[in-house]
C-alpha cells in the first residue's frame, strides 16, 4: 500500500519508524501531491489540514483534525478526521471520525494497529481528556501550588502517566491544546480555558 503523507519531518519520522510495512511517501505540501504517482491513501498531518480542498480526490484522504468536525465542513465522505496530534500516531489505536471503508480496514491490518470510529466532535477523547489535564495543570501553576517540573513528576509518579502535563504540552504544541479548549468551552463550561494557559498560547 502507498500512502501519501504530507507533514513537517518530526512527523513523518516519527510516523515511519513506527510503521515500516508501508510505503510512505514524504510530501512537502498540498501542491505536491498532484506530482506523485499512484497512492492509495492520502494522509495529511498538517495544522491547517482541515482547511484544504481534497474534491479531486478520489481515495480516501486522513486529516489530521482534533478541533474541527467533518459536519462543520463540506468535505465529502472520502475525507475522514484523524487526532493526528504528536505522539499519537504511535499508539496501538487511532482515533478517527467518519464513513470506514475497505481501505481503511486494509490500512489497519497493514499498520496492525485499531482504527476506533468516534462521533463526529471536537476532541474524540484522547485529546479532550489530555487538554483537560494540561489546563488543571495550569491552573495549579497559577495558583503557585508547584513549579511546571515539580507538576509533571507529581503526576508520572502518582498517576504513572507516562508524561507530565507541560511535557504533553510542548509535544503537542499548547496552541492546539488552547483551540481544543476554546472550541469545546463554546458549548460545556467545563472546558473553560485557564487565563494562565490562554497567556501563554499567544505568546506562541
Amino acid at each position: 500500500m502507498r500512502i501519501s503523507v504530507i507533514s513537517n519531518e518530526k512527523g513523518f519520522v516519527e510516523l515511519t519508524q513506527a510503521y515500516q510495512n508501508i510505503t510512505w511517501i514524504k510530501a512537502s505540501s498540498f501542491k505536491q501531491i498532484e506530482d506523485i504517482e499512484r497512492i492509495d491513501v492520502l494522509l495529511n498531518l498538517n495544522e491547517d489540514a482541515f482547511f484544504e480542498d481534497y474534491s479531486t480526490f478520489n481515495i480516501p484522504v486522513l486529516i489530521n483534525s482534533v478541533s474541527n468536525t467533518l459536519k462543520s465542513s463540506k468535505h465529502g465522505a472520502h475525507v475522514i478526521r484523524l487526532n493526528g496530534w504528536s505522539g499519537f500516531l504511535k499508539r496501538t489505536t487511532w482515533e478517527l471520525a467518519g464513513e470506514h471503508n475497505d481501505t481503511l480496514n486494509q490500512l489497519s491490518a497493514l499498520l496492525g494497529i485499531r482504527f476506533s470510529f468516534l462521533p463526529d466532535e471536537p476532541g474524540f477523547v484522547s485529546a479532550r481528556v489530555l487538554a483537560m489535564i494540561i489546563n488543571e495543570a495550569y491552573f495549579a501553576k497559577e495558583e503557585n501550588v508547584s513549579t511546571e517540573n515539580e507538576i509533571d513528576i507529581a503526576l508520572k509518579l502518582g498517576t504513572n502517566y507516562p508524561k507530565g502535563p507541560f511535557e504533553w504540552a510542548d509535544e503537542i504544541g499548547l496552541h492546539n491544546v488552547f483551540e481544543l479548549l476554546k472550541t469545546l468551552s463554546l458549548t460545556d463550561a467545563r472546558y473553560t480555558v485557564c487565563k494562565l494557559l490562554e497567556k501563554e498560547a499567544n505568546k506562541l
